[in-house]
């Protein structure tokens, strides 16, 4: 093989004196051409941007996937390229356990029907989880992982580079200093100028690239924006499953009991309007309503009186003694001695029935 001994040499030689001027700027024996502000500013923020940007992918990566031994399973898929073999989640999983069971215990049955409804809403959920861990992988986390494995080395190639070509500056600045004979000086200034031009070139082409992660944020934050949005439709999603969840139950009074209320007095459930998969979730406050409307059903109970009540969905009837009822309408209910406390005495016109407090919203 052919070698060309004199550029062999001289980048040899280019090699020493980067070395060189490195160490003596670490001991303090050479002096080092500072960046100016904004150009530092600039290389902070890249900085704290890759930083934050790895911190707040690792964080979502365990919110979509908390098993640590399937996200690196998953890894090693992505890396070869190959498909990682499709499994069920939790929620598909506990589901399928709950359908198997009621199908066990008879679907006739009150609670094997119940745990069949359970398992398919369970399913149901996890579709929806399925859907949102793909649509915040696609929107969210690929343009993240995007700029750190390509923007973001862009960047530190550039930046190493800009270093190189300060060294070289600041080797020919030493230099300078240290020639004595008018042929050496004249050399020395003209690698000078030479080495500050590369450097200047360089340091306005890192300039370019940093201020390019003002457009990074901007892209980002629509990012941040599809997340926020596929979040918001995945828990619409599995909220209005679990109303309609509990509406199936209520048709099972005599075998449903809601262990939660049983320390709030009278034993009222929690009154939950249905919601459109587009509205709003239910604010905080939703919990505080509860207990006001608990206080009222058993002040109810403790006078004998009666009180208009508007109906919160549609219940039928599942024998003659209840009174079926229609989303948004307004009756009379009233308490009975020796009444089950899941129960009031509804009536519309001539008409009289049990109807269950869960659908009800005392009224002023």
């Amino acid at each position: 093989m052919d070698f060309n001994v004199k550029r062999l040499a001289a980048d040899a030689g280019t090699f020493l004196s980067r070395a060189v001027q490195f160490t003596e700027e670490k001991l303090g024996q050479a002096e080092k051409t500072e960046l100016d502000a904004h150009l530092e500013n600039l290389l902070i923020r890249a900085e704290n941007t890759k930083q934050w940007t790895e911190r707040i992918m690792k964080q979502t990566e365990v919110l979509l996937q908390p098993n640590p031994n399937v996200r690196l399973e998953e890894f090693v898929y992505e890396k070869l390229e190959k498909k990682a073999p499709t499994r069920m989640n939790n929620h598909e999983l506990l589901g399928q356990s709950m359908i198997d069971s009621g199908n066990e215990f008879g679907p006739g049955t009150a609670y094997g029907n119940a745990l069949i409804k359970c398992g398919e809403t369970e399913k149901q959920i996890g579709g929806a989880e399925r859907e949102f861990i793909q649509s915040s992988a696609i929107n969210f986390l690929t343009p993240f992982r995007n700029f750190l494995e390509g923007d973001f080395k862009t960047i530190l190639k550039e930046r190493k580079l800009l270093q190189v070509k300060r060294l070289d500056l600041d080797a020919a600045k030493t230099r300078l200093k240290k020639a004595r004979m008018a042929d050496a000086k004249a050399v020395a200034e003209q690698e000078l100028r030479m080495t500050q031009s590369e450097f200047d070139r360089q340091a306005e082409i890192t300039r370019l690239l940093l201020e390019g992660v003002s457009s990074t944020h901007a892209h980002h934050l629509r990012c941040l924006n599809d997340f926020v949005e596929a979040q918001t439709t995945y828990y619409a999603q599995c909220y209005q499953y679990m109303v309609d969840l509990q509406k199936q139950l209520g048709s099972f009074p005599s075998s449903f009991t809601n262990n939660n209320q049983s320390s709030v007095s009278g034993g009222a459930s929690i009154s939950v309007p249905t919601l459109p998969v587009s509205a709003s979730l239910p604010s905080v406050s939703a919990g505080r309503g509860s207990s006001t409307a608990s206080g009222g059903f058993s002040e109810l109970r403790s006078s004998n009186g009666s009180r208009k009540a508007r109906v919160l969905y549609d219940y039928d009837a599942a024998s003659s003694s209840e009174l079926s009822l229609l989303a948004d309408e307004v009756i009379m209910v009233s308490s009975v001695p020796g009444m089950d406390s899941d129960w009031l005495m509804g009536e519309r016109g001539n008409q009289k029935g049990k109807v269950p407090i869960t659908y009800l919203e005392l009224l002023n």
